[in-house]
Parts: C-alpha cells; structure tokens; sequence
C-alpha cells in the first residue's frame, strides 16, 4: 500500500505511540530499528498538545509512514471529545498524516440495538461529511479510512458497510472494522471474527480493512485469513505496564513465568526472574520491547505462510494453542465458500499440503481438490469402477492390478475406471495422481473414524449413485482403516441398487 512517506507490505500491524508524552517508553526511531515501517497515533492527544499544526512525522522522529487516529478510542472510554468531525480531519491534513481516520462513534460492546444504530448511522454521516473536506488538496495525500460501526449487532453492520461502499470511492482508500477492543481483551475472538466476515463480505474485496485495536498474536493469523490487512495496538505497551509477557501461544503474566522460549535481544539477556528485579521503568521497557519482537515475529509467520501457500495448515497448527483461538478457527467454518472463493486455486513453487488433523479436509486447497474429482468423475456408458488405496500409486503397482482385472476377472478395460483414496484427500482420478496436490502431500495422523466416514460417504454418493456403474470393486491392501472403508461403504450400499456389485478384493500393496 503506496502512501507518501513509503510503502506498507500488507498485513501490517501499526504499533500505537502516544503522541503526548515527551519520553516514550520504546521510542519510535526503535520501532523502526525493531522493523515497523509505520506507527498510528491519536491526531486528537497531538492536538490537545499542539494546537496548532506541527508535522506529526517531525514531532515524533519518526520518518516512517504515520497513521493518525481521530479521538474516536477517547470516545468509547470517556464518552465525548472536544473537537468536531471537520476539526480533526483538517488537523489531520495540516500535520501531514499519511493515513487519517475521519471522527466515527464507536459502537460499545454493550451498545443497545438503537445505540448501535445510531452510531453506525452517525458514523455514515460523518462519512459522507468528510467527502467534501478530503477533496481539498491539502488532504489529498493523505490516505482516509472510512469506519464501519454497528459492533456485534451483525445485521446493523452489514446494512452500514453497504451503505458506507457507496460513498468509499468519493475520496477513502481504506475500510475499517471500529470497536471490537473490549471483545479482544475477553478473547472474545469468535464474536470478532464475524463481525470481520459480516464487513468484509460486503465492501470490495480489492479494498484494504483495517482491524482497530486487534494486536495479539492469537487472532493475527485468523483476521488475516478472513480479509484484514492492517492492524493497530498498544498491546505491547498496556500489557508491559501490567506486567504481562506476550507469548505466540498466549500472555503469562511475568510473575508466573518460569522460562522463556523466545531468543529476541531482550530474553537472550534476561531471564523472567530477572525482568521482574528490574526497577519498574525499565522493566516495562524491556517488557514492551519483547512484545514488539513477538508482534513482528507473529506477522512475518504469517506473511510466510501466505507465500508458501500454507496458511491453512498455519491456521490449524494455531488453532490448537489456546482455547480462544481454537473458537476462532470453529467459527471460521462456517465461512468455507468464502475462504474458498478467495484462495489461490495454484500458485507457482507451492510446497506439499501438509494434513494435520481431520480439520485439514477444509483446506481449500484439498477443497479445490476434491471438487476437481467430483466434477470429472464417472461419465459416459457402464463402466466398472476401482477403488484402489492411493500407496499402489506410490508403489507402481497399479498396471499390476488392472492386469489382475482383465486376466483373472475378465473385465473389459475400456469401461474400467480406476481411481484412488486416502482420508481427507479423498478420491482421486488414477490418471490424475501425479497432479498437484495429490502427488505433494504429507499425512500427520492416523485415519479417524470421522475421515474414514467421510470418504466412504464421498465414494457412495458421489461415485457410486449413478445409472451407469456396472460393478465396483474396493481394493485394500490388508490396513484397519481400509478395511472399515470397506465395511462402511458396503453397509451404507446395503439397501440400494448398488449394494450387490460392491465387492472387495486385497492385493499385496
């Protein structure tokens, strides 16, 4: 994302500087040095400081990218600002901001339905107030974000970032989702991650969402799967001064830290028993300055995992290190054809899809995959179908097999349609097996019950309800697993049409 002052690789993560205090715990020349290109601060705080306009990136040493916020946090913390919506977004253009925040209301967690709507609502007029004031040229480097509110009244929201994409392109470069900080700081991750599916559903997929307030590592890699692109936070500050030590699994609270894992300049130096004998200033510098290490650390994860085309398995390996992350994973579920839809269906220089768990079958890449099968599956006149346990393809034991098929069971290979199965992969087209991913994957645990299920449920109502299936035959090479297979398929074919042509045979795999 181009801005004036340099570019931001996108996701990103803001860290929050407060613009009103002379001796900053992590000054933002550290920052830089630490590798954040870019920092948010509060246009309102700057104002109340300086009046009258100061270059905010000269005020703050800091020549990076800045974001400036309009006041809206003191809002939702102390109920009003002394400032107009007009007022902040000029200040905004005169201090030179790079992005600017136009004065939203935000909408409490506890908002009624008609407070939601009302901040929602004035948050559109105020929108639609700042189109004017942002065409001036004085404002037109800066970058302007348009926030959606309506918190967790999901319907008010989506209503509102409809409304708000008729305006967007009036002057704004930016969406944001407001007001989702007291549902992070009670981990409330699942009620955050559908507000961010119930905007980002609706705006331009093409246009950047920013994420206020979200700085935790546990919900990064999740927001970023679900559209969000940047993120602000003072995490690493707050949780230094209440002496809370971010992990990427979690927060301990440095007091019942026994050890330390990470290897940023500040833990290869101290031990936690140490921090905490440190005197209180210096104890949360120290502490914020590891937090930003984390931080970073979590957000180049992420941006290595998108490159390697691994961010699902990424997803599935976070979901099992807190229970508040395990919740945001259940709950991104229910928006498969949305994370379908806007997954790389190829991408050049892709490493094996790793299988976990038996959550890896929503992978869209194995999606992709098993839609792939389906849509070429059995076509044309009867033909007999083979199911053969994917190792014979592994092992070039297949011409071995159709050989067995044509000379000891007399069957006509011109109607002998063979295909493949694994757990979670699913069924693949024998002709297909050295095709990406089914020749590029790596099982990470045994065949549950659940994926043996699902595959023979997959090979009943897929591949065997159909007119024109002649005979089926179920290889197994002599494995548990593919002998319930075989079991579950026979018993669901048990009562159909099907159910006397599917036989079993066990070759030497």
């Amino acid at each position: 994302m181009k801005t004036r002052s340099g570019v931001i690789e996108t996701p990103y993560l803001f860290p929050v500087v407060d613009p009103s205090l002379q001796e900053q715990y992590v000054k933002p020349s550290e920052l830089m040095e630490i590798g954040f290109r870019g920092i948010i601060t509060n246009a309102y705080l700057l104002k109340k400081v300086s009046p009258s306009p100061i270059d905010v990136h000269k005020h703050l040493n800091f020549n990076g990218v800045v974001m400036t916020d309009s006041g809206a946090y003191q809002i939702l913390k102390y109920g009003g600002i002394e400032v107009s919506n007009r007022e902040i977004i000029e200040y905004q253009c005169a201090i030179k901001s790079d992005i600017g925040v136009i004065l939203d209301i935000p909408t409490g967690f506890d908002a009624s339905r008609d407070e939601a709507f009302s901040s929602a609502d004035e948050t559109l007029k105020r929108a639609q107030e700042a189109v004017n004031i942002i065409s001036d040229p004085l404002c037109r480097e800066t970058l302007w974000t348009l926030p959606v509110q309506g918190g967790i009244h999901l319907d008010i929201l989506r209503d509102y970032a409809k409304k708000s994409v008729d305006i967007f392109y009036d002057g704004f470069s930016i969406f944001a989702l407001g007001s989702p900080t007291t549902l992070l700081e009670q981990y409330m991750f699942d009620k955050v991650a559908e507000m961010i599916y119930t905007v980002r559903s609706e705006i331009p997929f093409a246009a950047p969402l920013h994420l206020f307030g979200a700085g935790h590592p546990l919900i990064i890699p999740f927001a970023v799967a679900l559209g969000v692109d940047l993120f602000d936070s003072a995490s690493y500050i707050l949780y230094a001064k209440d002496d809370r030590y971010i992990t990427r699994r979690g927060t301990y609270k440095l007091k019942n830290l026994d050890y330390s894992t990470c290897q940023c300049p500040v833990c290869s130096k101290y031990s936690p028993k140490e921090l905490l004998e440190l005197p209180k200033k210096e104890r949360v510098r120290l502490l914020s300055l590891h937090n930003l290490y984390v931080i970073r650390e979590e957000i180049n994860e992420v941006k290595q995992a998108i490159k390697e085309n691994r961010l699902w398995e990424y997803l599935e390996y976070k979901a099992n290190s807190h229970p508040a992350a395990k919740r945001i994973f259940m709950t991104m579920l229910k928006y498969l054809e949305y994370l379908y839809k806007h997954s790389p269906q190829s991408k050049p220089n892709t490493r094996a899809v790793f299988i976990l768990s038996e959550y890896s079958i929503y992978n869209p890449k194995i999606l992709s995959s098993r839609r792939r099968s389906i849509q070429i599956r059995n076509r044309g006149g009867e033909n007999t179908l083979a199911f053969l346990p994917y190792s014979l393809a592994e092992n070039n034991r297949i011409e071995k097999l159709v050989a067995h098929f044509s000379k000891e069971l007399n069957i006509n290979l011109q109607t002998l349609k063979l295909y493949l199965y694994y757990p979670i992969i699913g069924v693949i087209p024998a002709e297909l097996h050295s095709v990406y991913p089914y020749s590029h994957f790596e099982l990470g645990f045994s065949p549950t019950d659940n994926a043996i299920s699902d595959l023979a449920y997959l090979i009943f109502e897929i591949f065997l309800k159909s007119d024109n299936v002649n005979g089926v035959w179920i290889v197994t090479c002599k494995e548990d697993w593919q002998e319930k297979l075989y079991g579950k398929i026979a018993k669901i074919a048990e009562n159909s049409d099907i159910g006397s042509k599917v036989k079993k045979i066990e070759f030497a795999c």
